[in-house]
């Protein structure tokens, strides 16, 4: 996206978010942020985690938006954004499956699940994690994480499912 002066900052899951903003702050150079985006998989409950993000926020003392993807405050000015989106429940792999729903694999990776179910095989309760595995084995480097494989060009990023994450980070980035 041409973008200059991001950092992005891993908060290693959900419970740990209050104590990973709070040691944030406390960053050499954090009076300097201009914006700050939070990015957090909305699970099974979107509403239920936009509440719990804008908790933690609260907590550490920034302005909270009232929805997803709207900005609010100064220095810095705070957004949050849930993936997959849309309010939907899910997680960034899902984002990730659906711009790849058209692909040739696709098809076999639906296949392939059915046919565990129907040996009486036990399927992951994290579908969607598995899902991606699967269709990351059906790439020319089948070892790649998630990450990985975007920086590798697995996931077609002029997709228009990832338009609204496009607009987030516009919005925290501007």
């Amino acid at each position: 996206m041409g973008l200059k002066d991001i950092q992005i900052i891993p908060m290693e899951g959900s419970g740990k978010l209050r104590d990973k903003m709070k040691s944030l702050m406390d960053t050499p150079g954090f009076k300097n942020v201009a914006s700050l985006g939070i990015v957090r998989d909305a699970d099974s409950k979107p509403n239920s985690t936009f509440q719990s993000v804008c908790d933690s926020l609260r907590y550490v003392g920034f302005s909270s938006p009232t929805r997803c993807l709207e900005s609010v405050g100064i220095d810095p000015k705070v957004a949050v954004m849930l993936m997959p989106g849309n309010n939907a429940p899910g997680m960034l792999e899902d984002l990730c499956l659906e711009s790849v729903r058209s692909n040739q694999a696709f098809p076999c990776i639906e296949r392939y699940f059915n046919c565990l179910r129907s040996q009486g095989l036990t399927v992951s309760a994290e579908i969607s994690k598995a899902k991606v595995h699967v269709f990351l084995a059906s790439r020319k480097r089948p070892d790649l994480r998630l990450g990985v494989a975007a920086a590798n060009g697995y996931w077609p990023f002029n997709s228009k499912v990832f338009d609204e994450l496009k607009a987030f980070i516009k919005l925290v980035s501007t």
